[in-house]
């Protein structure tokens, strides 16, 4: 008999995140076992389905967790707090955290897979807590590595759009009650951004937003020095300068990237080193890829890739990712990691 499949409890299912994360854990093998946990603003006892089985969302107490082989925070503060206080009274149990509500732990480990080699991949998986990485920090280590790996990268600039869905459901439900209040002439719901979002971008959010737009930057921006910083194919890569930007789009990050080299090797050859692993690259035949094209896409996509007109040193490259696909395949892929 085979050996039974390891549980995973997830904290928060109802979020978009955790809807990725149970979506992964349906279709893709090897298959995960999902045990589903309340959050917050989440009613225990609800009944729900992960793919095509039914699933009855559980409270979070110590007898939910009790048997997990590990927990993942996909909920918001108040249940992520209470899940590793119940935790940290046990030990044993890992902790993927979704969130980055546990990444000021001294027994935390930043986790993104997708761009650790094999050796990483294996020293980090006996980690007790792991926070994985912000998914534009992902994509960007993607890209940026794997040009390093074949034309050493000189100096990088990189902005950022940035979908409400990071805000998960409240994000995106403010974004399009603002863009049904301003058809209608009503006062705008300024909850999550304060700031009008729809038909705009924004630089920074209103000072009576409770996240700030430039905390998230600095957060990319920290975890990217990291990732690029790993042993092995592409490290070493710059860290580029880089800007922020709230888009009025609901999800998908789509990523400008003006990138100079030590030699310019051109297009063709800049398109076929990239084009490998978790990289999807659309050749100048095809149109470029979108953010919405790339919904439900795990990896990144590259396209509209052209040499820089004042620079032949230089190119642009523009790249989109599923911000929620991204950060919930590299969870599953830590929690398949797991001793």
């Amino acid at each position: 008999m085979a050996p039974k499949t390891p549980v995973i409890a997830l904290i928060g299912s109802e979020s978009l995140m955790g809807r990725e994360l149970r979506d992964i854990a349906a279709t893709s093998t090897p298959e995960l076992t999902l045990k589903l946990i309340a959050a917050e603003d989440e009613q225990p006892g609800a009944l729900t389905r992960v793919g095509d089985m039914p699933a009855v969302v559980g409270g979070l107490d110590a007898d939910s967790l009790a048997g997990a082989r590990a927990v993942v925070l996909a909920g918001g503060a108040d249940s992520s707090r209470k899940a590793l206080e119940l935790l940290d009274a046990d030990g044993d149990t890992a902790v993927i955290d979704l969130t980055g509500f546990a990444e000021e732990r001294p027994d935390a480990r930043l986790r993104a897979p997708l761009v650790e080699g094999e050796d990483e991949s294996e020293d980090d998986a006996g980690a007790r807590v792991h926070v994985i990485a912000h998914p534009a920090a992902i994509a960007l280590a993607l890209f940026l590595r794997r040009l390093h790996e074949h034309d050493p990268i000189r100096r990088s600039v990189v902005e950022i759009f940035a979908p409400a869905s990071e805000h998960d459901a409240r994000g995106v439900q403010e974004l399009q009650q603002q863009t049904i209040s301003l058809f209608s002439f009503q006062n705008l719901p300024r909850a999550v951004f304060d700031a009008q979002l729809s038909f705009n971008l924004l630089p920074r959010y209103g000072e009576e937003a409770p996240a700030s737009l430039e905390d998230t930057e600095l957060r990319i921006e920290r975890h990217l020095a990291t990732l690029l910083a790993l042993p092995g194919e592409g490290s070493g890569a710059p860290l580029p300068s880089l800007r922020l930007i709230q888009a009025p789009v609901f999800h998908g990050y789509s990523i400008s990237a003006w990138v100079e080299f030590d030699g310019n090797p051109g297009v063709e050859a800049l398109e076929a080193s990239l084009a490998a692993g978790s990289i999807e690259v659309r050749t100048g035949e095809f149109e470029p890829p979108t953010n919405v094209g790339q919904a439900g896409q795990g990896g990144i996509a590259v396209g509209a890739v052209s040499v820089d007109r004042n620079n032949p040193e230089a190119c642009w490259f523009w790249l989109v990712a599923d911000n929620l696909r991204l950060a919930a395949e590299n969870a599953a892929e830590v929690a398949r990691q797991l001793p």
